[in-house]
């Protein structure tokens, strides 16, 4: 079974921190990135989301947006929990983070 609670670091060495998913689904917790586009000094932001009650295979879908403690933006991100074949759980994502024009 997948647990969204925890740690979770991606392939880019950025790290979020989900506390306690409560009976709706709602969660808190932070995310520090390693990578921005800003040259502000990167600081852990706070985040908020929901899951969606997990499926059959236990393999949840969950969304979240993070309001950047540095910059003025807010990304927004989609996911799903997947336990891999040596039971390892892996997250899949796709993110939108808030841009200056329709043209970024």
């Amino acid at each position: 079974q997948c647990v969204l609670t925890g740690r979770w670091i991606n392939n880019l060495g950025s790290n979020m921190t989900i506390a306690t998913v409560n009976g709706k689904g709602d969660f808190s917790g932070s995310y520090h990135t390693a990578v921005t586009a800003t040259t502000n000094e990167i600081q852990v932001s706070p985040l908020q989301g929901s899951q969606h009650c997990p499926n059959e295979k236990s393999q949840p879908t969950f969304g979240f947006t993070v309001n950047w403690s540095f910059s003025v933006a807010t990304t927004t991100s989609m996911a799903q929990c997947f336990m891999d074949e040596e039971g390892k759980e892996i997250l899949r994502s796709a993110w939108i983070i808030e841009v200056d024009s329709l043209k970024d």
